[in-house]
């Protein structure tokens, strides 16, 4: 365990952060899973600006790298416009 001051709140902001990061990168995941699942052209656009919009939040925060973010904002568009047909 950590002996100095500084290094005991590194550690307690890390784990707060990890904590906090695990939350949002679930919760995203969860609602790409979830807008996958829908068959409804018009529901699955409405529901992929929020996702992206948390996707986008994701990679602001360091939580993924701004290349995954627009990998996966890509393949969802690509699913939704194959729905649209």
């Amino acid at each position: 365990m950590a002996n100095h001051k500084a290094t005991k709140k590194d550690v307690r902001q890390s784990t707060t952060r990890r904590d906090r990061n695990r939350y949002y990168g679930k919760t995203t995941r969860n609602a790409i899973r979830d807008l996958k699942e829908l068959n409804d052209a018009t529901q699955a656009g409405d529901k992929l600006k929020s996702v992206a919009s948390m996707i986008d939040k994701l990679a602001k925060r360091g939580v993924i790298h701004k290349n995954k973010a627009a990998n996966l904002k890509s393949k969802l568009t690509k699913n939704i416009n194959k729905l649209a047909k």
